[in-house]
């Protein structure tokens, strides 16, 4: 039996989103066996500020077959250990969402647990001094982590940060050489086939004809296929994130770059700082509604510690996705898929999450329904599980005011995240579903972070004496302390 294969694929728009596509796509498949071709245009611009990773980079840096220290040269990167809030739970407040676990490197109690139970009999101390991530962020420091799950280097997980334009030209270039065609030009109308209304066809400005089978849109808000051609429909999250603008501004570097992102409460949003070893990238995101443009830049510029290089460049979005990131032979891969703010800079990660899930569910010819089906449920999910963590943290402020931070601590939340908040409230028990991003070490740094202590803990810990358990938690914390000591300067860690 001989099946119809896709034979040409067609990437609309270059970008982070249109490059890393086209990169994954060259490495997996057989360039004699299927043609890979992007079309963009030097004229449109790209957002181009998803500077801040997650660890789930590593996954996509490996698929394509990435050298760490060259893909850190070339994109003037440097590492990320996690993100800290500041003024989230009030002005001179901090708390920091670290990228691996707390705890030891190898116990068979959890760590929450440890420490809620030792926090109700009576112990105060701070739940980050148990996280080798957080101490070393704040100290300056890096460290690879390691395999052997009884060191608690084991427990350390790191990202990076790096210039996204960069990231594309880099991304671009092995994928020419790969044997992916770029083509310049705007697409300015879209051929359909007259019975299943899937896309055949575009035309370029420059006259040109570009056939596919399967088209990618990489598009970015626009959704230049699965929107304007295909009408697929969006669902509007603004009700529970309702930033919907932002202004991005380059920075000369201060100092030593850290090994972390900061995000700072402001009146009508929260500003990023992403150190790079060349620059800094700021933005700020707000909510028009209350705040204007010329105050968000006004906010933006006097908060820099580094002079601007540039002025402050207005990016403006609606937060939610499309009701079908896979609609027809289309899929939508990035912004086009749709949008959640950089709060906790997963902008990336689903790009790399839509490519992967692609690959995964790769169609024939006929672009199968029912895979597409399952394509669209596996990133609605996970969507809809970022979306709620993002939910999260504005809606637990306290100590500030204003009217954005009043409208998100008494707006009506996603029943998910009411279940989960009082589950945690109650219990002290953090349950995910296998496929989630983030998993418990991050909803317990935010949750506790921004106030939610637990009014019980497992039971089961109960086996251990508050003694006990008191003296593992000692340990643990000197072991990190210890560990952090021994760590190089993060910027003697950067590959040069």
């Amino acid at each position: 039996m001989t099946r119809a294969r896709i034979r040409k694929i067609v990437i609309v728009g270059g970008g982070t989103a249109g490059w890393m596509t086209a990169a994954a796509l060259a490495q997996a498949l057989d360039a004699q066996q299927c043609s890979v071709t992007l079309v963009e245009s030097d004229d449109i611009g790209t957002i181009g500020v998803g500077e801040a990773t997650i660890p789930t980079i590593h996954w996509f840096n490996r698929l394509i077959g990435l050298d760490e220290r060259e893909f850190m040269r070339k994109t003037q990167a440097t590492f990320k250990l996690g993100i800290e809030f500041e003024g989230w739970t009030g002005d001179g407040q901090s708390y920091f969402h670290p990228f691996g676990r707390y705890g030891a490197g190898q116990d068979g109690v959890s760590f929450q647990h440890r420490w809620f139970k030792a926090q109700l009999d009576g112990y105060r101390d701070n739940f980050e001094d148990y996280s080798v991530s957080t101490v070393a962020a704040r100290a300056g420091k890096f460290s690879f982590p390691e395999a052997d799950p009884r060191s608690i280097l084991s427990t350390l997980g790191y990202a990076y940060h790096f210039d996204a334009s960069l990231y594309a030209q880099y991304l671009r270039s092995r994928s020419e050489l790969k044997g992916v065609t770029r083509h310049e030009g705007k697409v300015l109308k879209v051929d359909q086939h007259p019975e299943t209304g899937f896309v055949t066809a575009l035309h370029t400005h420059r006259g040109e004809l570009i056939e596919g089978d399967l088209f990618i849109d990489c598009s970015g808000l626009r959704g230049l296929l699965i929107e304007e051609v295909l009408g697929t429909g969006f669902d509007d999250w603004s009700r529970w994130l309702p930033c919907d603008r932002a202004l991005a501004v380059p920075s000369s570097r201060t100092g030593p770059p850290v090994p972390h992102t900061r995000s700072v409460a402001r009146e009508a949003g929260w500003q990023w700082r992403i150190p790079l070893q060349h620059r800094t990238g700021n933005g700020y995101v707000y909510c028009s509604q209350f705040t204007s443009d010329d105050m968000a830049a006004s906010v933006l510029l006097r908060n820099l510690d580094g002079e601007a290089l540039a002025d402050p460049r207005p990016i403006r979005f609606r937060t939610g996705r499309r009701r079908k990131a896979w609609n027809k032979n289309v899929v939508a891969i990035g912004l086009s898929a749709g949008f959640l703010e950089p709060l906790e800079s997963t902008s990336i990660h689903l790009i790399q999450s839509g490519i992967a899930k692609l690959l995964s569910l790769f169609p024939g010819l006929d672009c199968d329904a029912c895979t597409a089906e399952q394509y669209n449920r596996l990133l609605a999910q996970e969507f809809e599980g970022i979306r709620d963590f993002l939910v999260l943290h504005y809606h637990s402020t306290s100590g500030r005011s204003g009217p954005l931070w009043e409208y998100c601590r008494t707006m009506a939340l996603p029943e998910s995240l009411v279940y989960r908040e009082e589950h945690f409230l109650r219990s002290g028990r953090i349950v995910l579903s296998p496929e989630e991003l983030f998993r418990d070490a991050s909803w317990f740094a935010v949750l506790v972070g921004q106030g939610h202590m637990p009014q019980d803990y497992n039971p089961l810990i109960d086996s251990i004496s508050p003694e006990q358990n008191l003296a593992h938690l000692r340990q643990v914390k000197e072991q990190v302390r210890q560990t952090v000591a021994r760590m190089a300067d993060h910027a003697a860690s950067i590959p040069q």
